[in-house]
């Protein structure tokens, strides 16, 4: 997938500047001593091209709109020229698929080594992993160093797989969190201060307050200080399971986005645990599907009980068509979704933890054989079921965390996509790379007329159940961009609905749809969805809403192989 234009908006939204409109590079009360390393190279890289001062932005280095100028100089990477260079030039982006939500033993639910895990997430297809062991009281005290010689062990035994040390962080008066930075000589220390400092267990902070959201807004503060310090060259945080308990309100996710934009980019779109709803007769644990089997609780927004469940696989979040997803994304900024494991003892394990206390040690011995096939676990294997697809400009740690920050991620599950490419542009453009891919933002005059194209590689392998999945659908979803809402809990939109669906025939390797947008008379975003087509129903808001969206799971019977989606973050139009 080549590299299209008009990443101006989110580029510049998401940077950690101070009090200044233009991007941090490019203000100049901000000393360079102060910039984190990667707005030190683009500044750098403007300033030797002779156009760092007055009137850049104007000029157009930010990057312009549809068939505009070249991409600003941000870095991408291990090695910023060389990879802006082929970024210029309109080359591909890397695919790279990961899972950012990973437990090994140094988490009290946990069983494997940090090695388990990672061999098995790169023979299952993964390029980049992060490990997430639980935040609490005993893991504060050495669980992020005890940790982190395997995660180096790992790195070195399979170099060409990108393992993030990160944690799973107990979100103040709200859900859990992964938070990861990258690697380098001060990962193991911001990681410590933040655990310690901000985790809802050690803290004794997890009822729903108002004093405990605010330590939680002071979290990702932390971490945008570390990165806007250079402590850590780029730090990230992600909502797990954000629907599972009802207790991440909508106020507080627009909270953590509008605190820390750069820090603070989205949430699991579908949650890990799939394994869950394989049904008893199938041999299976009987439980939930993503264990999204809970109800409300006293620190519960009063969310629908629909919402405690899985929809195809997906969040309640994601799954409704016009509904809190769409809501952050009809403000116009970055809200990015993705897809995972949550990995802790996999489905047909013949493995046990090793014996030990866990409290006394802060984690368990070795894995040893058990004798017998566990039925119960919940999980699958890192890249067994689930996969987030990240762009990447380079195959480093720094281009996967800019590729997530930016929104280049699409997400499915069993495999059902063997890739995707989807961009906007102007009508009847053909050129090589031409239009702006995921995560961008198309900036245009009004009345120009667009198109949406769709290019999907189509499984011809099998997945890991053993079957080739077979898209049936892909529908496209457009809402209109309208601004900050009146309540900050709203958590509907009224102008979301699922624009278009196309069919997708048999026997074939590739589809391509083109789908014309119309000309922008106001700002939208255009995303897009796909099934298998086994499992559907009428949206939760409705058949003129979604008349053939994702049904919700059943607890104890929701064969998630038997129930395939994949979506896409969107791509916004802009017009002035």
């Amino acid at each position: 997938m080549g590299h299209g234009h008009g990443h101006h908006h989110h580029h510049d939204e998401v940077g950690i500047g101070g009090g200044s409109d233009l991007p941090a590079a490019l203000d100049l009360s901000t000393p360079d001593d102060e910039l984190r390393p990667e707005d030190r190279s683009r500044r750098a890289f403007l300033r030797r091209a002779g156009l760092l001062g007055a009137g850049v932005a104007a000029a157009g280095a930010l990057g312009a709109g549809v068939g505009g100028g070249a991409e600003p100089a941000s870095a991408h990477g291990k090695d910023d020229e060389h990879d802006h260079a082929s970024f210029n030039g309109g080359g591909s982006f890397k695919w790279l698929a990961g899972d950012h939500h990973i437990h090994t033993h140094y988490s009290s639910d946990g069983m494997y080594r940090v090695i388990d895990q990672v061999q098995h997430g790169r023979a299952h297809g993964l390029d980049w992993m992060v490990i997430t062991d639980h935040g609490s009281e005993a893991h504060a005290k050495i669980g992020v160093d005890k940790v982190n010689p395997e995660i180096l062990a790992a790195r070195e035994a399979l170099k060409d797989t990108l393992v993030f040390q990160g944690l799973e962080w107990n979100i103040p008066a709200a859900e859990h969190g992964t938070v990861f930075v990258n690697p380098g000589k001060n990962e193991l220390s911001v990681l410590k201060q933040f655990e310690n400092n901000f985790d809802s267990s050690v803290k004794a902070a997890g009822d729903s307050t108002p004093a405990n959201e605010a330590l939680a807004i002071s979290g990702l503060n932390f971490l945008a200080d570390a990165v806007k310090r250079g402590k850590v060259e780029h730090a990230l945080f992600l909502a797990n399971h954000p629907a599972r308990n009802g207790i991440d309100s909508p106020h507080e996710i627009r909270g953590w986005r509008d605190a820390a934009p750069g820090i603070a980019i989205g949430m699991e779109g579908a949650p890990g645990h799939q394994a869950g709803g394989l049904s008893k007769a199938k041999g299976g644990p009987g439980a939930a599907r993503g264990a999204y089997g809970n109800s409300p609780s006293a620190n519960s927004f009063p969310y629908p009980l629909e919402s405690y469940r899985t929809w195809g696989g997906f969040d309640w979040f994601t799954a409704t068509v016009g509904g809190l997803w769409d809501s952050l994304l009809a403000e116009g900024k970055p809200w990015w979704i993705t897809a995972n494991s949550d990995a802790h003892t996999i489905f047909l394990e013949t493995a046990v933890r090793g014996n030990s206390d866990f409290n006394e040690l802060g984690y368990y011995l070795d894995p040893v054989h058990g004798g017998t096939v566990n039925t119960t676990n919940v999980d699958f294997w890192p890249g067994y079921y689930s996969k987030t697809h990240v762009g990447a400009t380079t195959d480093s740690y720094l281009a996967v965390m800019d590729g997530l920050r930016l929104g280049r991620i699409w997400v499915d599950h069993g495999g059902l996509l063997a890739g995707l490419d989807m961009r906007v542009r102007k009508a009847g453009d053909r050129s090589k790379d031409g239009g702006t891919p995921l995560g961008g933002t198309v900036s245009v005059k009004k009345g120009t007329a667009l198109e949406l194209v769709i290019s999907i590689d189509l499984a011809v392998l099998p997945n890991w159940a053993e079957f080739v999945p077979k898209l049936a659908r892909v529908d496209v979803i457009r809402g209109k961009v309208t601004g900050k809402p009146a309540d900050k809990d709203a958590f509907t939109t009224p102008n979301t609905r699922v624009e278009k669906s196309f069919e997708v025939g048999t026997g074939q390797k590739k589809v391509s749809f083109t789908y014309a947008l119309g000309r922008a008379e106001q700002s939208y975003y255009v995303r897009v969805r796909g099934t298998d087509g086994n499992r559907k129903g009428p949206g939760y808001l409705g058949v003129s809403v979604d008349a053939e969206g994702p049904a919700i799971d059943v607890v104890g019977d929701a064969d998630p192989w038997a129930d395939l989606w994949f979506y896409t973050n969107p791509i916004w139009v802009e017009t002035h």
